[in-house]
């Protein structure tokens, strides 16, 4: 089974390291200035965990969630692809900013925006002196920060030495803009009712109860408030609201067509569309499809679309048996 490591340690039960004060960096001078970076934190899994990796894949959350949403779908998928002598993935899994362990995290400025959301992954793998990862896996918002991570490699903001992944996984997120007429709300609604509440409140008990009354459902309800953590007698959120929702308006204001439209030589932009998703409509899913069947000639990257059977949005939860069974063979196809 693959293990989270800490500080190159390896326990016998899980663990996790992350990142998130200065002291603990790593310069790389040819790609960052003599400023210490504020970098985001981070959780490392390896399937094998005394071995040197060869590969990396890098995870990212969606809106509200953070990287231990994505511990059991990496494990699985860090064993799954670690099965040759020769061949040892790493995930990384991220917490966005604002999110998760990165709310800790001074210096990780407005904007809140895709833009520095993406440009935060940058600096992780600068300041650490990583190699560029082989494969961006993002989930709803995280699918559109993997895909302004892609065209800003290809723009070279990271630095001259940055390099394209060979695959990036944008799961159940649309990639053009977001508006009223193909949203049903909800997310809108859970983050005013999120706003008007109290920063502190009595207990996970309380806020799921609370939400259920006010008409939410209770899967959600209850999802919410795994986002609490603990504050003495009392419970606040575990994610910065204010930045999160600045970032969900940034989120629905960017559109990546036009990098889907002319993907970058090397790399392949494989999309997930839940099959119960209520996030697509016909006219994306048919451009979607034209792209992906679109032939070339060896001098652009690739389109490829896949349908996740038996799923809602939380394709990690609802099947992620069937989202393994898409994602590991053709990541081995490449590696």
């Amino acid at each position: 089974m693959a293990r989270l490591i800490r500080n190159k340690v390896i326990p016998s039960n899980l663990s996790t390291r992350f990142l998130n004060s200065p002291s603990s960096l790593l310069t790389h001078p040819q790609t960052i200035s003599k400023r210490s970076l504020q970098t985001l934190a981070y959780e490392e899994m390896q399937a094998n965990p005394n071995k040197p990796y060869t590969h990396t894949a890098l995870i990212l959350h969606g809106l509200l969630g953070s990287a231990r949403n994505w511990r059991s779908f990496s494990r699985n998928l860090a064993s799954c692809l670690s099965t040759s002598p020769s061949s040892e993935w790493r995930m990384v899994l991220a917490d966005l900013r604002n999110h998760g362990k990165s709310v800790e995290i001074e210096g990780l400025d407005p904007p809140h925006d895709m833009v520095n959301a993406a440009k935060d992954l940058g600096n992780l793998v600068n300041s650490k002196g990583w190699d560029w990862p082989d494969v961006v896996i993002g989930h709803s918002m995280g699918g559109k920060v993997a895909l302004q991570f892609a065209q800003s490699c290809v723009n070279r903001e990271y630095g001259e030495n940055v390099k394209l992944p060979k695959q990036l996984w944008v799961l159940d997120s649309v990639p053009g803009k977001v508006t009223s007429e193909n949203s049903d709300g909800e997310v809108e609604n859970v983050l005013q009712t999120l706003q008007n509440l109290p920063s502190m409140v009595p207990s996970r008990k309380w806020l799921v109860n609370h939400m259920i009354e006010l008409g939410f459902s209770k899967s959600l309800s209850e999802w919410i408030g795994t986002n609490l953590k603990k504050s003495g007698e009392q419970e606040t959120w575990a994610f910065n609201l204010e930045g999160a929702v600045q970032m969900f308006h940034s989120y629905r204001e960017m559109s990546y067509w036009s990098l889907l439209e002319h993907p970058p030589k090397g790399l392949e932009i494989a999309i997930v569309r839940a099959e119960k998703s209520d996030r697509w409509d016909t006219d994306v899913i048919n451009q979607l499809q034209r792209l992906a069947g679109q032939k070339g000639d060896g001098s652009a990257g690739k389109i490829s679309v896949h349908v996740l059977p038996n799923s809602g949005h939380w394709v990690h939860v609802d099947n992620p048996k069937g989202l393994l069974e898409i994602v590991a063979p053709k990541v081995k196809c490449l590696f």
